[in-house]
């Protein structure tokens, strides 16, 4: 059936065709005009899909907290505050090549670190945002503006979390249980439109894609609403992890070093949450060892082997370093008594790689000694 309907889809074109054209070309015409058609009803779905997620946004606030009320005639103007963002000046990195990456600040190549600290200390009283949730773009012109949507709807949530906290709102948050696709797809656009920037950052970073990157990690920080959003995003919240990971190894532009070290920044912030840190922790030992594996073949048949990964994996190592000497905020237990079967992986055989691999690449060795040594510090304490 499929092989005569295409002959005589064929035939039709044959017969069909205007004179002065060729049947290829005119099949390549009529291919042109559908796929253009396809392309706006895929536009009008996307739309009406955002439209219809921006509504769905509205209704779970209004379901968290009904029209906002506040307790005891108090003045919401006195009451309410607002967290905001600074705008960061970053001249003053664009001069820079972005290979200085002594300190700390040089590490968080785009802000984002500093400015999720002054997020947390800089406060504006303002009610604007009880009165109605912003109008969402619905058309993207840019990577940045594809932010606002989730940005706007997830800000929204963690200022009600934190006017309930202290008794100014009453809420319900057992509401976010009842509708999981609205925080899922709001947390999955954050995290596409995160991962698009990433892959192809632009400088000066604009102050929206910064912001997000601090209502991200609010959210993933919150004691209350965390748990809500890792129960429900947990496996996109661990693709992001991944994918993050793979932009640094990936990697292999001239100067990267200022784009690496702010997903670096990044990967650091999301270990935050104790959660996603053994789940980073499991990933990030799971690729140092594989590429010790291949460099230890690579060394002893002497093949060529990626040195732009070599580059790249040191940075993974540093996050490794980071992350394991860091210590939980929930429980301040230290996080070298991380478990699981990607540490087992990772020390087995690890003398014998760091042993052969020492005289031709000591530093890489010297890497994986330390993260070894965090690894089993619970012990050997």
């Amino acid at each position: 059936y499929l092989k005569i309907s295409k002959i005589a889809l064929a035939f039709a074109i044959i017969h069909s065709k205007p004179p002065g054209k060729s049947s290829k070309e005119y099949t390549e015409q009529l291919a042109k005009t559908v796929s253009e058609r396809d392309f706006g009803w895929k536009w009008k779905v996307e739309v009406l899909e955002a439209e219809v997620l921006r509504l769905r946004q509205e209704l779970l606030l209004n379901r968290i907290c009904p029209r906002f009320c506040l307790e005891n005639n108090t003045s919401a103007e006195n009451l309410l505050d607002r967290e905001s963002i600074n705008p960061t000046s970053y001249s003053s990195q664009l001069e820079d090549s972005g290979c200085d990456v002594s300190s700390n600040s040089a590490f968080d190549s785009l802000g984002i670190a500093s400015d999720f600290h002054q997020s947390e200390h800089n406060v504006n009283t303002s009610q604007e945002w009880l009165e109605n949730v912003p109008a969402f773009n619905l058309c993207y012109n840019s990577k940045e503006q594809s932010l606002t949507a989730p940005v706007q709807f997830l800000k929204h949530l963690l200022e009600i979390r934190k006017l309930s906290e202290r008794g100014i709102l009453q809420t319900d948050f057992s509401e976010l249980d009842n509708d999981s696709f609205t925080i899922c797809n709001s947390v999955s656009q954050l995290l596409d439109g995160l991962t698009v920037f990433y892959k192809s950052p632009k400088f000066p970073v604009s102050n929206c894609l910064t912001e997000a990157v601090c209502v991200l990690i609010r959210l993933i920080t919150d004691n209350k609403l965390s748990n809500h959003v890792l129960k429900k995003c947990f496996k996109k919240l661990e693709e992001f992890e991944k994918n993050l990971i793979q932009i640094i190894l990936r990697n292999s532009s001239v100067n990267r070093f200022q784009e690496l070290h702010s997903v670096s920044q990044t990967l650091v912030l999301l270990g935050r949450n104790h959660i996603l840190r053994n789940s980073l922790i499991s990933l990030l030992l799971s690729e140092a060892r594989q590429f010790a594996e291949q460099l230890l073949q690579a060394h002893q048949v002497q093949s060529v082997y990626n040195i732009t990964q070599y580059e790249n994996v040191f940075l993974l190592c540093m996050i490794l370093e980071q992350l394991l000497q860091n210590e939980t905020e929930e429980s301040n237990v230290s996080s070298s008594d991380y478990e699981g079967e990607e540490k087992i992986k990772f020390l087995k055989n690890l003398d014998q790689i760091i042993l052969h691999l020492s005289d031709e690449f000591p530093l890489f060795s010297l890497y994986l000694w330390r993260v070894s040594v965090l690894l089993n510090s619970a012990q050997m304490q």
